[in-house]
């Protein structure tokens, strides 16, 4: 499947960043056609089923919005020229702001503005969603060059009874099991949160589609908080056939690796990500769990305790662009993205293939070498540590322990392990 204008000849991080620079113009948030547009485009490269959630829809205990949409936002000076313009970014506009026609004069009108003294060229993202409020974002340098006098402010906006939109997209694997990748879809033009993790969960399932995956697979483009409460609220009879997770955010900057472990703190995704993320020797961290960050706070809350963790370059506030005009399509690169994407794809391979056996010759150590198992080794520059892997793989086969385990106790990379074991099971000396 190929998207309108995609280049098949280009590297994955290219075509990656493309779908970014696609949807960083829209004007997103948790309700809207902002979200719709964007989920149209996702599903150029994906199919999704999208959802339509009523306003005043109860979902556990939060209640779905009214929907906000905008079609203008502007502040001109007595000449009638606009100093600051929606159209040029959609971070000018305060998320969420009621609709607002007036003319005021610059005192008044700063208690409306929003901007980064600090970072006097940025402009800020900020949001009212729960409360009634109108609002500008603005770089600093505008502000302090905007002289005295009176001002015409218009917000063309619309709050009004619609609906929260959310997505899914399903790769069917062997068993009805299954692992949810969620990434959020409710923020404007912000390259690296969120669109850099919404063009690696949509390129991961692209890859796991064309693959026989063990697990089903479920990719989840849902609005912040509400859009997972949402998910969770109205499937109930899901979630207990979801194994393992993964929240993707911050997907594409030139940071370190992090991954965030689930509330649980030993689920297996934890171990899995730790596992991969060492063998791997890339420069990473690992973070304890917290309640604070993206919807793995949703997915990991008590009432459920899904096994999700959180996988991201720098950590959201961790860099200085978060949440700022800064955070620019330049700001991620394909290389990141693409890496990212790789330690998805290793990790869920892990995942796929962490079985558990069951020793059928455990009365001492089975004869390998008339079973041709020693001979296969013959030449391979890697036989003593194959040799160690079956070793390892038949003592440690009781039903209880699994490849992961085996990996970690013995130190060899696990697709020495998972490889031992598909030799040890053709030659039946373990089973599933």
């Amino acid at each position: 499947m190929t998207a309108a204008g995609e280049e098949p000849t280009t590297s994955a991080g290219e075509r990656m960043h493309a779908l970014v620079e696609r949807l960083y113009p829209l004007c997103r948030s948790i309700t809207g056609d902002g979200v719709r547009a964007t989920l149209d485009i996702v599903g150029e490269y994906v199919p999704l089923e999208v959802h339509e959630v009523p306003t005043g829809t109860q979902v556990l205990d939060w209640t779905v919005p009214q929907e906000w949409n905008i079609r203008d936002a502007y502040i001109a000076d007595s000449a009638g020229r606009r100093v600051v313009d929606f159209a040029a970014s959609s971070l000018h506009v305060l998320g969420y702001s009621v609709p607002v026609s007036r003319r005021m004069p610059l005192a008044e009108l700063r208690e409306h503005l929003h901007t980064l003294p600090d970072h006097p060229t940025w402009v800020p993202y900020r949001t009212s969603y729960y409360t009634p409020e109108w609002g500008f974002c603005l770089a600093q340098e505008t502000l302090d060059a905007l002289p005295d006098g009176e001002y015409e402010v218009r917000v063309d906006s619309t709050l009004a009874d619609g609906h929260l939109t959310y997505a899914e997209h399903v790769v069917p694997g062997q068993v009805s099991d299954e692992v949810i990748v969620s990434c959020h879809v409710c923020h404007p033009s912000l390259a690296n949160d969120n669109l850099a993790g919404i063009a690696v969960a949509t390129f991961l399932a692209r890859a796991l589609a064309e693959e026989t995956p063990y697990y089903t697979y479920r990719f989840i483009y849902a609005p912040g908080t509400i859009g997972a409460i949402t998910w969770l609220a109205r499937n109930a009879e899901r979630i207990e056939r979801v194994r393992h997770g993964l929240v993707l955010a911050c997907a594409g900057d030139s940071g370190r690796l992090t991954y965030k472990r689930s509330r649980r703190g030993d689920a297996e995704i934890d171990r899995v990500m730790a596992h991969v993320l060492a063998a791997s020797e890339r420069p990473h961290q690992i973070n304890e769990f917290t309640p604070y960050g993206y919807d793995e706070r949703q997915y990991c809350s008590p009432g459920f305790d899904l096994g999700v963790g959180s996988l991201s370059r720098t950590p959201y506030a961790g860099y200085p662009e978060y949440h700022t005009s800064a955070d620019n399509p330049d700001f991620v690169s394909p290389e990141a993205m693409e890496d990212t994407l790789a330690v998805c794809r290793e990790a869920f391979s892990v995942l796929d293939r962490n079985r558990r056996y069951v020793n059928l010759s455990p009365y001492g150590e089975p004869q390998l070498g008339r079973r041709g198992l020693y001979d296969s080794l013959g030449g391979r520059s890697d036989a003593k540590q194959a040799q160690m892997a079956m070793l390892w793989v038949l003592s440690q086969a009781d039903g209880e322990r699994g490849l992961l385990d085996v990996a970690e106790r013995s130190g060899l990379p696990f697709d020495s392990v998972a490889g031992a074991a598909d030799a040890l099971a053709a030659a039946g000396l373990i089973k599933a």
